[in-house]
């Protein structure tokens, strides 16, 4: 028989053990870099059956540098592990790789799914032009609460008309200027990479045609429709569309226990950021009559009997499984398509 191996990975060092034939073998530690962790493993394992460690902020780059090493590398749900690492009595970085190499021997574990290098990319891509335009608001926000305290009411506006507006009101206070002005050069700064982003994202979009085959819903923009595209990945990850909604956390939890069953609150469970570009979307799908559609005819339907907010999030499940539909089918959004069931 192979060996069965568990990681737990840390930010500096990873504690690795190895068992076989339901005994621990050899247990230790090292750098956390794949290439040090397969050293390790080749020279306490000959056969190497599995090599488990729980889902992290490295694991993406452990589990395609360990496969590049040759080494059969699972990626587990934290979530799902934790139950079975907390029965131990004490709880260290070794005795959490002990439960994972556990946990590999039996088979008990639940294996996600690694997205590749290529996705992550494209994904970090949206999140750091997210982030740069909720800096900019932020420091916009900022100026006008400042200014307003010495009586300075900025008027309305956004891009070079709240920047000429701000240098205008400026110009009535030259000793609020010297504190205002670093704050309106950084908003510059940062406007102009959020831009820089957005002008590529919207270029990779128009090359792909997953994007441009989301894109032809109404309310689905390009933010939107890259971020699932490399969500999802391959369609065929998903043997149901229906499965779509759950895997983002957008179905209710089920409590079920004797005499009591009762539906909860969705489960906020998978990829937050496309839950949550999703609901926004359902809310452009049911506040603006340009997103003419059967998919808005229901969910306004719906919104009259249960209220807005849990109408959008219906709204975004069912935007899930059209979309994944749509990548799987190649076809276009059809607005005339029969309601949802």
């Amino acid at each position: 028989m192979g060996e069965y191996i568990g990681l737990d990975v840390s930010m500096k060092d990873t504690a690795i053990s190895v068992r076989r034939e339901g005994k621990r073998v050899w247990r230790g530690k090292c750098a956390s870099d794949p290439e040090a962790v397969a050293r390790m493993v080749r020279k306490h394992a000959r056969e190497p059956e599995r090599v488990i460690f729980e889902t992290g902020p490295l694991s993406v780059w452990f589990y395609h540098a360990l496969q590049a090493e040759g080494l059969p590398a699972i990626c587990v749900d934290a979530r799902h592990a934790k139950a079975a690492l907390d029965m131990a009595a004490n709880k260290t970085d070794a005795n959490d790789a002990d439960g994972l190499a556990h946990l590999a021997e039996v088979g008990f574990y639940r294996e996600v799914r690694v997205k590749g290098f290529d996705s992550m990319l494209t994904r970090t891509l949206v999140a750091a032009r997210t982030k740069l335009v909720r800096i900019k608001t932020e420091i916009s926000n900022q100026i006008r609460g400042l200014m307003k305290t010495f009586g300075l009411v900025v008027p309305a506006g956004k891009g070079s008309t709240f920047d000429a507006n701000v240098c205008a009101k400026l110009g009535e206070s030259s000793d609020l200027a010297g504190i205002i002005l670093p704050l309106l050069e950084a908003w510059r700064s940062v406007r102009m990479r959020a831009a820089e982003l957005t002008r590529r994202l919207i270029g990779d979009a128009r090359q792909s045609e997953a994007c441009q085959l989301l894109m032809s819903i109404p309310g689905v923009g390009v933010v939107t429709a890259t971020a699932f595209a490399t969500a999802v990945e391959d369609p065929g990850n998903f043997r149901t569309s229906r499965s779509v909604g759950a895997w983002l956390g957008l179905t209710t939890r089920r409590y079920q226990s004797g005499q009591v069953d009762y539906n909860g609150h969705i489960s906020r469970r998978g990829d937050h950021q496309v839950r949550n570009l999703l609901y926004e979307a359902a809310c452009v799908i049911l506040t603006r009559s340009s997103a003419e559609s059967t998919l808005r005819d229901w969910g306004i339907k719906l919104r009259e009997r249960i209220g807005f907010n849990r109408a959008a999030v219906a709204v975004a499940r069912k935007l899930a499984v059209i979309m994944h539909a749509m990548l799987k089918s190649g076809e276009l959004f059809d607005k005339t398509a029969g309601a949802p069931a």
